[in-house]
């Protein structure tokens, strides 16, 4: 397992970007659950955010991909607006140990 954070570094309704090696991840905290994603547009292929840690609508209920306007539902990953209508994000399996969030270290993008 590898460990991204505290879960108290991650106030309720924000979201945070990290980066491991190559791998870009993205991480929503929504009704006090994590949610973690690869950090692709799956339209282009690029970083969602625009500015760090910056990857939620006005509103702080979607996922928005900075570049196109895109709307990800925040727990499935689910595109339901923009160019990329009908995919999805790629989850990453995370995990809640106390206090920790982490990640599995097997973890590849596809």
């Amino acid at each position: 397992m590898i460990p991204l954070c505290a879960l108290d570094e991650l106030p309720e309704g924000t979201s945070r970007g990290f980066q491991l090696g190559a791998l870009k991840l993205l991480v929503v905290k929504h009704q006090h659950k994590p949610f973690v994603y690869h950090n692709q547009c799956p339209h282009l292929g690029i970083p969602l955010e625009w500015e760090k840690d910056q990857f939620l609508d006005p509103s702080g209920s979607m996922i928005q991909c900075a570049n196109h306007g895109a709307l990800f539902v925040i727990d499935t990953g689910l595109c339901v607006a923009g160019p990329c209508s009908g995919r999805k994000l790629q989850p990453v399996p995370c995990f809640v140990n106390g206090n920790q969030l982490l990640i599995e270290s097997k973890f590849t993008p596809t």
